[in-house]
Order: C-alpha cells, then sequence, then structure tokens
C-alpha cells in the first residue's frame, strides 16, 4: 500500500515537472521495464531503446497523467503497445522481403537489402518533399503507427483532417514512384493497408 501512495505522489509531482521525481520513477521502474521487454526482443540494446521511448513518452504527456490510477500499468500498456507497433513493422518488412525473393526469384539476401534499401531511401525522399504539416502526420502515422485519432489529439486537429493528408500523401507517393520498380509499389501496398 505504501509503495502504491509513494507511486501516487511521485506522479503528482511528475504532472508539475519535477525532474526528481521523474528520476525516481525511471530508477523504480526502469530495471523492470528492461526485464519486460528483453524477454521479448531477446536483445539488450533494444530492450534499453524500449525503456528510454516508454520514459521519454512519459515525459513529454507528464500533464496529463493519473495519479489515481496505478502508473505500473500506465508504463507497461505504453512498453506493450511500443512492442506490438515493433514486431507489426518487422513483419510487414519480412513481408516485403519474402514477396520480393518470390517476385524475382532472388535467393542472394543482399540483393534483397540493397532493394530494401534502395526503395527505403526513395520513398523517404519523397516523404521529404512534402509539405511540413503533411510530412508530420505520414510519419506519425505510417512510421510510429499512431492511429488517426492519436495524431489527431497530438497534433490537435480534426481525425478527418488526419485522414486527408494521409490519402494526399499516399497519392503523391505512388504518383512519384518509378512505375517499373513493381517491388516498391509491392511494399507500399504492404505499408500502407
Amino acid at each position: 500500500m505504501a509503495e502504491t501512495r509513494d507511486d501516487h505522489n511521485l506522479v503528482q509531482l511528475l504532472q508539475k515537472g519535477n525532474v526528481i521525481a521523474f528520476d525516481s520513477l525511471f530508477e523504480v521502474y526502469g530495471p523492470k521495464l528492461f526485464g519486460f521487454a528483453f524477454r521479448y526482443f531477446k536483445n539488450e540494446s533494444e530492450a534499453e531503446e524500449l525503456v528510454q521511448e516508454v520514459f521519454v513518452q512519459v515525459w513529454e504527456h507528464r500533464q496529463s497523467l493519473k495519479s489515481e490510477l496505478s502508473f505500473k500499468s500506465y508504463l507497461f500498456t505504453i512498453a506493450l503497445n511500443h512492442i506490438r507497433k515493433y514486431f507489426n513493422k518487422k513483419a510487414i518488412s519480412l513481408r516485403y522481403l519474402e514477396s520480393l525473393q518470390h517476385d524475382n526469384e532472388l535467393t542472394d539476401s543482399e540483393n534483397v537489402h540493397d532493394d530494401y534499401e534502395s526503395m527505403m531511401n526513395q520513398i523517404n525522399q519523397l516523404i521529404e518533399q512534402m509539405p511540413p504539416r503533411r510530412r508530420e502526420i505520414f510519419i506519425k502515422s505510417k512510421f510510429e503507427g499512431k492511429s488517426s485519432k492519436e495524431v489527431a489529439a497530438e497534433l490537435n486537429i480534426s481525425a478527418g483532417t488526419v485522414d486527408n493528408q494521409i490519402s494526399e500523401a499516399l497519392h503523391y507517393i505512388r504518383s512519384h514512384l518509378n512505375k517499373e520498380n513493381i517491388g516498391v509499389l509491392l511494399f507500399l501496398v504492404l505499408f500502407v493497408y
């Protein structure tokens, strides 16, 4: 019971931007979160990165924290969402690589990797050419895995505006891709839907 009361007090201080409270919560929950992430990733650097991402998100959203709710549950929910997004992106990338191998009868994984890198560079260049707001919305949605509602709330705009901007971004990317590069188009279909 005392630990819960301590958490509530620390969260209340954190809401006000208290760095010491943040550090205290990090000291208590950082190692637990690391162990949790490591069970999924089996990789120390990825587990450490996840812990950092979770606590960055906590700091960025500190004012909206609810001290009456379980801070531990809040942390592990964020962590689980990050882990899901990570494995979803990994699955999409693997599907793309497998389809490239099948479609082009590639057996050399270096060729697949080079094609993937080239395709990502082409898409990233097109994203950089978008208007700043559209680029920001597209990245939050497609690369960070956020829903239209999450992006809308974060940027203080309507979900409809988010959907329109994503649609415009996709149209722009499709219209500027090399029409002969079927792998890129296939990736875009897998990436988007």
